[in-house]
C-alpha cells in the first residue's frame, strides 16, 4: 500500500553526489562533505511536485487554499560494500530504506580528480552491483529468518504457514543467487504474503546518473550513461541523468532566474522535474483534482485505483458512504472555462464505485454516512 505520501530513499557510495543533489532538490541543507558517513540519520525532504494543472485551476476557482501533491525524498547515509552485515553504518541504513515506496540510486557519471571515489575510479555499473549485492543480502538475512521460523509451524500442517514458505523459497532462490526479489516473479496473489517483510530489492529503482556541469544537456552521449541505461532497461528500471552540481545551483536562484539559467544551459526542465515525473513512471502514479472555493488540491494514486478507494483517500468516511463520482477531465474543463459551462454541455458525468480513476479527473466525490 502506498504511503499517504510518495516516499522515495536516496541511496548511493560515499562521494557520488547523493547529498549535493538531495539538498539541492530539496533545499533542505544537509550536510554534504568529501568524506563518507557525513549523513548518519536520514535527512528527509519533502517536496512539491511540479503540476502546471494546480495553478490553471487556482486561477479557475480563486480558493482559500491550495494543496499540490508532494513527495518526501529520504537521503540516507552512504553505502559501502559489507553494510548488510554490519560494515560501515551497516542494518541502521538498511533498515531506513525498508519504509520508502522506491529506491533512487546516486551512481557517479563524472571525473573528477579532486572528489575521491570510496572505489578509487569511476565505474557506476561497479557501483550498481555493490549497492544491490548489498540490498540482495539484507534481504536474504531477513528471508532466511522468516523461512526458519515458518518451517517449524508448517510442519504442524498449518496451511497459511506453508503458502508463505512456498513463496518464500522461490525468493530465497533468486537472492541465494545474488538476484533481486523481483526476478522469483511473484504472483498478485503471491505478493502480498512478502507484505510484512517490506522486502528492499521488491522495490521499485530509478538510477540517478550524476553528470558533469558541462554534459548535463547531453547526458544521454555520456558513455557511463549509456551503459546504466541499457542496464536500467534490462531490469525494467527507470533511469535520470542530472548534474547535481547545476541541481545545487538552480536551488540558489528565484524561479524566474531559474528557468533562465535552464534555457542557457540547454536544459528543457530541472532535474527535480525529471525525478519525480520518473518516479512516478516507475510506481504508476497519476494525480486526480478536488477544485472548490475552499479549497483546490492534488491527490496522488496508483493509475487503476477505483473511485471509491480513491474516494478513501481523501477520508475514510467518503469511502464508506461512497454514492457517486461527478467528474470532468482537466482538459474538458479548462477548454469550457468553468465548470457551469462544463455542465451546460454534458461533460460533467457521473460514475459509479467501480470506474478507473484517469490523471487530471476533477472530482466531488457524493457520499452519506
Amino acid at each position: 500500500m502506498m504511503s499517504t505520501n510518495l516516499e522515495v530513499g536516496i541511496v548511493g557510495l560515499p562521494n557520488v553526489g547523493k547529498s549535493t543533489l538531495f539538498n539541492a532538490i530539496t533545499k533542505a541543507g544537509a550536510e554534504a562533505a568529501n568524506y563518507p558517513f557525513c549523513t548518519i540519520e536520514p535527512n528527509v525532504g519533502v517536496v512539491e511536485v511540479p503540476d502546471k494543472r494546480i495553478s490553471v485551476l487556482t486561477d479557475m476557482y480563486h480558493p482559500k487554499s491550495v494543496v499540490p501533491a508532494v513527495m518526501r525524498f529520504v537521503d540516507i547515509a552512504g553505502l559501502v560494500a559489507g553494510a548488510s552485515k554490519g560494515e560501515g553504518l551497516g542494518n541502521k541504513f538498511l533498515s531506513h530504506i525498508r519504509e520508502t515506496d522506491a529506491i533512487a540510486e546516486v551512481v557517479r557519471c563524472f571525473e573528477d580528480e579532486n572528489i575521491t571515489h570510496v572505489s578509487g575510479s569511476v565505474d557506476p555499473l561497479r557501483d550498481i552491483d555493490i549497492i544491490n549485492t548489498e540490498l540482495c543480502l539484507a534481504d536474504l538475512e531477513t528471508t532466511q529468518k522468516r523461512a526458519d521460523r515458518l518451517n517449524k509451524i508448517a510442519k504442524s500442517g498449518d496451511k497459511a504457514a506453508k503458502a508463505e514458505l512456498t513463496v518464500l523459497e522461490k525468493v530465497l532462490a533468486c537472492l541465494e543467487n545474488g538476484e533481486g526479489a523481483r526476478k522469483a516473479q511473484l504472483t498478485k496473489d503471491e505478493l502480498p504474503l512478502l507484505k510484512e517483510l517490506n522486502l528492499l530489492t521488491l522495490k521499485p529503482i530509478l538510477y540517478i546518473c550524476n553528470v558533469a556541469e558541462d554534459e548535463a544537456a547531453t547526458a544521454t552521449e555520456n558513455p557511463l550513461v549509456q551503459k546504466v541505461t541499457e542496464f536500467a532497461a534490462a531490469e525494467g528500471s527507470q533511469v535520470v541523468a542530472v548534474s547535481a552540481k547545476i541541481e545545487s545551483e538552480i536551488a540558489e536562484l528565484p524561479d524566474d532566474e531559474a528557468a533562465m539559467f535552464l534555457e542557457e544551459l540547454g536544459l528543457p526542465e530541472a532535474g527535480l522535474t525529471k525525478l519525480i515525473h520518473a518516479s512516478y513512471a516507475l510506481l504508476g502514479l497519476i494525480n486526480f483534482f478536488t477544485a472548490g472555493a475552499d479549497e483546490v488540491r492534488a491527490w496522488t494514486i496508483v493509475k487503476g485505483t477505483r473511485a471509491q478507494k480513491a474516494a478513501g483517500k481523501i477520508h475514510t468516511d467518503i469511502e464508506r458512504g461512497f454514492i457517486r463520482a461527478e467528474i470532468v477531465s482537466y482538459d474538458d474543463l479548462i477548454a469550457c472555462g468553468s465548470e457551469l459551462a462544463a455542465k451546460e454541455k454534458g461533460l460533467v458525468r457521473l460514475e459509479g464505485k467501480d470506474y478507473p480513476m484517469q490523471d487530471g479527473d476533477v472530482t466531488y466525490f457524493r457520499f452519506n454516512v
